[in-house]
């Protein structure tokens, strides 16, 4: 076994112990009402704390962009003491976290919204379903997003403050930093692509006008909590959700660029997971290095010996590890002594109680050697 991903590594201003990051899951287990983060979530992210870095799951900072039920908000004062929570065990644990900062956009319910319509950059739906608890059963499904309606320039501004107030509250809630949600179809990967953005104003249009979104919110995040502290996901080869674009690599690479102009602390690749995904090539990832200095997350499907050697060949900083981390709350350590896997229920990803979210055990401990 290599060491690849025991090594440590600085990120910003933390010393993380390993490579191996907890990846961002939307679980669904928030208090109702108000979308509070509680104890069974405190245990959950606890028990994951020997990642070099947690990444929280996707929480909205605003009731406009919340997409699905029971996910959590940055947002309120309940939603602040209750990420306290979380935090303080984390780090009581030797753990580092941050905050992953989410606004939807078209990927949503008419539920959420006063007049039944999302938002997003045009009013071009994204033919996808999010998971929605429906309020006379109490069953969760996955439902049709119905037709948004564009944001208007003011809006699109006051969107900005969001992501501005959500990583000043998740600072004030005990995170290290916070990761921006660029990535899978959500409000400012729709603004990156042509499929989904067919403005003609200042956000649309140009490829430099397209990446004006992500560079506002970059800045005003970065200038609210510092550079150090900020990350940003973005998923240049996920076509899913109608955002298939023969430009994107284009763009992701400029905006890479920006992103290095700024100085964050990280750039997080998510690769689709699905069996017949595209696969990322080498060269992207060589381009991704000479656009951007600072260090690179990935994710997506990755097992121990895959993680590794992209460490090694100097592609990756840090592994981003998703399923796996559910059924193995002591992933590091296994890998580090070789132990088997056990593997997740996928009928208990979204919802529920503590079963199949807080209750897999850790591994045995090793036989002592005579």
């Amino acid at each position: 076994m290599s060491d690849t991903l025991f090594k440590p590594l600085e990120l910003g201003n933390l010393k993380l112990p390993n490579r191996i990051a907890l990846a961002p899951m939307t679980r669904a287990r928030t208090t109702q009402p108000g979308d509070v983060p509680n104890a069974m979530m405190t245990a959950y992210y606890a028990q994951r704390s020997t990642a070099g870095l947690i990444i929280s799951e996707a929480t909205q900072i605003s009731s406009q962009g919340k997409g699905y039920s029971f996910t959590p908000g940055i947002f309120t004062e309940d939603q602040i003491e209750g990420w306290k929570l979380v935090t303080d065990a984390v780090h009581k644990a030797g753990g580092h976290i941050f905050l992953q900062l989410w606004h939807v956009g078209r990927m949503s319910h008419q539920s959420f919204h006063a007049d039944g319509k999302p938002v997003a950059p045009s009013a071009l739906s994204p033919d996808a379903q999010v998971w929605i608890v429906d309020p006379e059963t109490g069953e969760g499904g996955m439902v049709d997003c119905p037709v948004p309606r564009a944001l208007s320039e003011a809006e699109i501004k006051e969107v900005i403050q969001d992501f501005r107030k959500g990583a000043a509250n998740a600072i004030a809630a005990g995170f290290d930093g916070v990761e921006i949600h660029g990535a899978n179809g959500y409000l400012i990967d729709e603004f990156l692509r042509r499929s989904s953005n067919q403005r003609t104003d200042a956000y649309g249009g140009s490829q430099e006008n397209r990446i004006r979104f992500l560079r506002e919110v970059t800045e005003a995040v970065a200038d609210e909590i510092g550079a150090e502290k900020t990350g940003i996901r973005l998923s240049p080869y996920i076509t899913q959700r109608n955002m298939a674009d023969d430009e994107i690599i284009e763009v992701i690479l400029k905006a890479a660029t920006a992103m290095n102009d700024i100085g964050i602390a990280y750039i997080h690749l998510s690769e689709a997971d699905w069996d017949d995904a595209p696969i990322v090539p080498d060269h992207f990832r060589h381009d991704l290095r000479k656009a951007y200095s600072g260090a690179i997350i990935v994710a997506g499907k990755y097992t121990q010996e895959r993680g590794e050697k992209i460490v090694a060949d100097g592609l990756a900083d840090i592994v981003a590890y998703g399923r796996p981390f559910i059924a193995n709350p002591d992933l590091p350590r296994r890998f580090a002594e070789g132990r088997p896997l056990a593997d997740f229920d996928p009928a208990t990803l979204f919802g529920g109680t503590e079963a199949g979210y807080s209750d897999y055990p850790a591994a045995a401990p090793a036989p002592e050697t005579v």
